[in-house]
């Protein structure tokens, strides 16, 4: 504090005490109100003559504070709940919103991360992941090829032959747009068999599809049995024999196995939320499952019957991975595309979606992400 400084708060104090004097010398019964004044008064004066003195230290400290608040403001924007990562931004999806195009390799280098179980049980947390999948749940209610393709006048003649016209019909209407344009093969985003499910896209409200009976209970969309049973055939002649266990699942089945899911987790200690995120891994939320419109469907074999990585290494999960696309089946959720699929490697989930789109996505090395971010007008 320099000498000016020092005099203009000596000055200050002087004048305050001896107006105080003055009155209590005249107001004796209320001196009280004097001396209270004079602390006030004094107290205010010196709180302020502090920020007064270091002017200059707190307008700096205060342009830094503005500074930060200013620029965190920009750390944060809000996500877009709308992103996809196989639409045009400027076209409508089949949800009939907008979407934001995310390539595979922008989302590979994003900060984006699949949730990790941190302090929780491990015990609950082994048991609730002991099955990747939970269709499982419906190993139960399987059917092998053996039962399906049936050569004598069985359930199986009988189910093929009712359901065989109508795939029939629509390999005849893909036979003739080959034979009018067979140098050109071009996707519409309005084709049903590469409709696009997944969490960014739900079923439309609209989307509509008949039910054919595999065998049994078992069903899935009619116009792919066809294909269906001629891959099945294929492998059997192969030698390998493929058990279908898991095709079409209404609402009420996908939100009972999706809540069974967050509910084990949340056993073993997990939020709602990360319950919710690391579940949405292994089972597709409600109204986003490929299984829920019937073009979907898991399959095992004899001697490995855990939908978990390892049927990837058996014979019918080679096999499978090698020729399912020469009847329009795609390995749905492949290893490597878990970022921009958002669901972990499923070697055991087959999608119909055509010949020709089978083999363009299996070829290039695809997910139907990327096929559809790539290929489809």
């Amino acid at each position: 504090m320099n000498a000016s400084n020092l005099q203009m708060k000596l000055d200050f104090k002087s004048k305050v005490i001896s107006k105080v004097e003055k009155f209590n010398r005249k107001h004796k019964a209320l001196s009280f109100l004097g001396i209270a004044y004079a602390v006030m008064a004094i107290t205010v004066y010196n709180f302020l003559f502090y920020f007064y003195r270091n002017t200059k230290r707190f307008t700096c400290l205060a342009c830094i504070i503005l500074f930060f608040a200013v620029s965190s403001s920009f750390s944060y924007p809000a996500m877009s709940l709308n992103i996809s990562f196989a639409s045009d931004a400027t076209n409508e999806d089949l949800s009939g919103g907008t979407a934001t195009v995310l390539s595979g390799e922008e989302v590979a280098e994003s900060d984006a991360e699949l949730a990790v179980p941190l302090d929780v049980d491990q015990d609950v947390m082994a048991e609730a992941s002991e099955v990747v999948n939970p269709d499982a749940a419906e190993i139960d209610n399987m059917v092998s090829v053996t039962e399906i393709l049936k050569s004598d006048d069985g359930e199986g003649a009988a189910v093929l032959s009712e359901n065989r016209e109508a795939s029939e019909e629509f390999a005849d209407a893909e036979a003739e747009t080959e034979a009018e344009e067979p140098a050109q093969i071009s996707f519409s985003r309005d084709d049903w068999n590469i409709l696009l499910v997944n969490k960014q896209h739900p079923i439309p409200e609209d989307y509509t599809f008949t039910l054919g009976t595999i065998s049994g209970s078992m069903q899935c969309d009619e116009r792919i049995i066809g294909p269906l049973f001629d891959m099945l055939k294929a492998a059997r002649a192969d030698g390998v024999n493929l058990i279908i266990c898991s095709p079409y699942r209404d609402i009420d089945r996908q939100t009972m196995l999706f809540s069974n899911k967050v509910n084990r987790y949340m056993g073993g200690g997990m939020s709602y939320m990360d319950a919710y995120n690391l579940a949405s891994q292994a089972v597709t939320v409600p109204g986003s499952s490929e299984h829920q419109i019937g073009l979907a469907v898991d399959i095992i074999t004899d001697g490995y019957s855990t939908l978990d990585e390892g049927f990837g290494e058996t014979a019918a999960g080679k096999w499978l991975a090698a020729n399912s696309s020469k009847y329009g089946f795609i390995l749905r959720y492949p290893a490597g595309k878990e970022e921009i699929t958002s669901i972990e490697y499923e070697p055991w989930h087959f999608r119909y979606v055509g010949v020709d789109a089978a083999t363009v996505i299996t070829d290039n090395g695809l997910c139907l992400e990327e096929f559809w971010n790539i290929y489809v007008d």
